[in-house]
Order: structure tokens, then C-alpha cells, then sequence
């Protein structure tokens, strides 16, 4: 069976194991959007590491989980954001100002919007972890 949002049943997996305590999670199938979603989340200091693994028949992130997320989920629809527009979101997605993390895809690869604001550019908001 497919899914409709690979990237919304990822981070509802890490999700999940973080409220339970897990200190590991598999999220398949695997994607390049994800694994550029889980590099945003590891240098930011949400997940402690992941690594990509291939076993035959499919694909998957094995990703080390640290206890660090509070909540983290997909922003569907994808809202376009300018760089200066990205408080707005932070508003609307993000606990408290300059306290979780929204994730960007712009023209210059995923990233952060702390990244993305200063470096000038704009692109579409694609998910948050807080």
C-alpha cells in the first residue's frame, strides 16, 4: 500500500517514538526529501543521528532519537514563505518565538528557516519540530 505523504507518516513515526520513549525508530520508505528533512533535524540537535539502509526489498532510515522532540509534523498544504515572511509561520506552527525549527524547501536545497533568513531567500515551508 502507498501513501499519499511519505514525509507526513516519517515524522509521524518519529513523533510517536519520541512521545513513547523509544530510543530508535525505522521510517521507510525512504526519500531523498526525507533524508534532507532528517539532516535539517540532526544539525539542529532534534535527532541524535540516522543512517540510510538498504535490505533487499526496500529502503529505510534508521534514525537515533534523543528525547529531544517535542512535537514535530508535515505543514500540508506547502505554504510559500519570502525571507521576510517567515515569522508569520513561526506563529502559526511554532510554540513560542525562536524556540523550534520550520523546514524549508527553497532553491538552494531543504534547510531550516534560520538558514533560509539568512541567506536572504524564500521558499515553502514543508514541515516544523519543536
Amino acid at each position: 500500500m502507498t501513501s499519499n505523504d511519505p514525509l507526513s507518516d516519517a515524522l509521524s513515526a518519529i513523533d510517536n517514538a519520541e512521545s513513547v520513549g523509544k530510543l530508535d525508530q525505522r521510517v521507510t520508505p525512504a526519500s531523498d526529501e526525507i533524508g534532507s528533512v532528517l539532516e535539517v533535524l540532526y544539525d539542529r540537535g532534534y535527532v541524535a543521528g540516522f543512517e540510510y539502509v538498504e535490505d533487499g526489498t526496500s529502503s529505510a532510515f534508521e534514525v537515533e532519537l534523543n528525547g529531544a522532540v517535542n512535537e514535530c509534523g508535515s505543514v500540508t498544504p506547502r505554504y510559500s514563505a519570502g525571507a521576510d515572511e517567515f515569522e508569520r509561520w513561526e506563529k502559526r506552527f511554532l510554540p513560542a518565538r525562536d524556540y523550534g525549527t520550520l523546514v524549508v524547501t527553497t532553491s538552494h536545497g531543504i534547510m531550516s528557516h534560520y538558514e533560509a533568513r539568512e541567506a536572504g531567500i524564500g521558499g515553502q515551508v514543508i514541515a516544523y519540530v519543536y
